[in-house]
This record gives structure tokens, sequence and C-alpha cells, in this order.
């Protein structure tokens, strides 16, 4: 009887702290943005994420040699296809639709659809992984929905007609949050099916490597790194910060909690990257917040601690 009590008590810590490793995976990505507005000067985007995982590389073979035994057996069709998923379109297509959306159409209406990201992963986590919903928990995605609108909108209103979602760049939007959504819960599947984080983490990485390598190529993207020897060291060390923080670590971060967490609270959790990316913004940029801001902030904290505490009586 005693054991069983600490079973459970084991399972209710784990479900609990899976959201805060979540929340704090994209809290990471929120410092992004310290690191890359210095290496834009020196790279293209797509350069910069070809270092980053090249630089990721050095973890990633490491782990998958030192645990290349766990994956006999496991490798299935489905794996397969879930590891190119999250590698291939979570991180590069998405990043590439989304940066295309905001070149060629209404930056509001980009935004906008974007934060269609957490219905489609709960729809797919519904129909993929067979995952019930709680009872609150229409509550809580309206409640995070309105705090994601406040994050980027304010009070105000977007200011765009129908025209501006009938676009090219409002499809490339949507697909986008259809891939980053799908990866939540692409990535739940791979943790299922008993692949420990630390490997679907580097599987990730280097699964990307020759995809985001074509990409570059195709591109024509010209490297012209120059600079004295300072500014070239201060370039390197952004590279490593960039990749190891933000990359990384928030990526072994949030695929720990992913371990513990069903995939429609783990999106929501998500939202603690726009978050914390418009307070980034505010304290290291001084782009000052608005009221509706501040309030779509307070919102999307107080969704993450009410999904623990409502976890927490759960299990209890």
């Amino acid at each position: 009887m005693e054991s069983n009590h600490t079973n459970l008590h084991s399972s209710r810590t784990s479900s609990i702290n899976g959201i805060w490793y979540v929340a704090l995976g994209a809290t990471l990505w929120g410092l992004d943005p310290l690191f890359r507005i210095l290496l834009l000067k020196s790279f293209t985007s797509l350069q910069i994420v070809f270092i980053e995982h090249l630089l990721l590389a050095c973890y990633a073979m490491p782990v998958l040699i030192r645990y290349h035994k766990t994956l006999t057996g496991k490798l299935t069709l489905a794996v397969v296809g879930a590891l190119l998923f999250i590698s291939w379109g979570g991180s590069a297509i998405a990043t590439i639709l989304f940066t295309e959306a905001f070149a060629h159409g209404n930056a509001n209406a980009v935004l906008l659809l974007q934060k269609l990201q957490p219905l489609f992963a709960i729809i797919l986590a519904r129909v993929l992984l067979k995952e019930t919903l709680p009872s609150k928990f229409f509550a809580y995605i309206f409640v995070a929905l309105l705090g994601t609108y406040l994050l980027t909108f304010g009070f105000a209103s977007p200011g765009m007609g129908l025209k501006d979602l009938g676009t090219i760049s409002c499809l490339f939007s949507i697909l986008a949050a259809l891939l980053w959504g799908g990866s939540t819960v692409m990535g739940k599947f791979l943790l299922q099916r008993n692949l420990d984080f630390p490997v679907v983490t580097s599987l990730r990485f280097l699964l990307a490597i020759p995809f985001v390598s074509v990409v570059l190529l195709v591109s024509g993207d010209v490297w012209q790194v120059s600079g004295s020897s300072g500014e070239l060291a201060l370039i390197a060390v952004n590279l490593l910060f960039q990749a190891f923080l933000p990359g990384l670590v928030s990526m072994l971060l949030y695929y720990k909690g992913l371990s513990s967490t069903k995939a429609f609270f783990a999106t929501l959790a998500e939202l603690a990257f726009p978050a914390v990316g418009v307070f980034m913004n505010w304290i290291v940029f001084d782009q000052k917040l608005t009221a509706g801001q501040l309030v779509g902030f307070a919102l999307i904290w107080l969704i993450l601690w009410l999904m623990t505490r409502s976890k927490g009586n759960a299990a209890a």
C-alpha cells in the first residue's frame, strides 16, 4: 500500500514538473533574439541555423553513439517519419514558411493566424495520440489564446480585412503553425515509443543537417564574415551561446517535460515563449509594453499555474 502511494506521488510530481520543464524550455527560446540580432549582421538566418546544427552535432553524435543500442527494434516507419517531421518540418520548413509569410504579406494577419498552432496541436493529439481533454481545458485554451492575442496586438484591433487573410502569405503562416503544432504531437509520439529524450533531441538535430545543407546550397547565400580578431571572437561566442542555450538546453528541458506531459498541456506551456519574448523586448530592446500586453503576459502565466494546480488535484 505504501509503495502504491509513493508511486502515485511520484507520478503526480513528475506530471506537474513536466509542464514547468516545457515552459522553462520555451522560456529559453525567448532569449534567442539576444544572440541572433548580433549574428544577423554577419550571417543570413539560414546560415545561422546551419552553423547552429553543426555545433549541436558535437553534442548529438556522442549521445547517439552512447545510446544507439536503445534504438534497436524501435526505428519503425512511423518512428522515422515522426523524427523527420520534427527535424525537417518543425525545425526547418516551418521557419522558412513563417519567414516567407512575413516577407510577402500583412504582418498582423500572419501573426494572427500563427495563433492557430495550439489548436492544431490539440486536434492532432486527440486524433493521433487519443488524448482525452480534461473538463476545464476549453476554458484554458480560450484564456491562453486571448493572452497570446493581447501579447501581439494589445487591446487594439489587428486592423485588416478579409482580403488580408486570403493571401499566399497567410497560407504559409497556417502551414507553419500546423508544422509547429504537429511537432509537439510527434515529439510526444516518439517519447511514448520509449525513446529517451536525449536521443530524440540528438536525432532532431542530426537529421536536420542534410536538409538544411541542401536548402542552403539551393538558396545560394553568400558567406561574408569579416572583422577584427576581437569581433570574430565575439561572433564565435554568440554562436556558441545561441546553439547551446536557446538551442540545446531548451530542447532537452522541453523533451524532458514532454515525456511526462500530455501534448495538449505542453502546447499551452509553450506559450511561455512569446510571453518571455515580449518581456525581453521591453527589458533589452526598450520596446515599451502596453497595458494589453501586460494583461496577456499575466494570462499566460496564470494558465500555466492553473494547469499545474489542476493536474495536481487530478493526480491526488
